[in-house]
């Protein structure tokens, strides 16, 4: 798998995780979800994303 679809499945799990965690547990959870949600708009204006950078540091393709 490419360093795309590796940002793309932990951008889908942590918005689904913290969606979860803020109906069950506490609503401050949301603005973990609206984090990831202003990491993605900024990463596709500027073509950028700190994640991408960590992941192929890690040895990803």
């Amino acid at each position: 798998m490419t360093v795309e679809r590796y940002l793309r499945l932990m951008a889908g799990g942590f918005t689904l995780i913290s969606l979860a965690l803020g109906y069950f547990v506490s609503p401050y959870w949301f603005l973990f979800t609206a984090f990831v949600g202003v990491n993605l708009l900024q990463s596709g204006i500027t073509d950028w994303c700190p994640m991408m950078n960590i992941l192929r540091k890690l040895g990803l393709k």
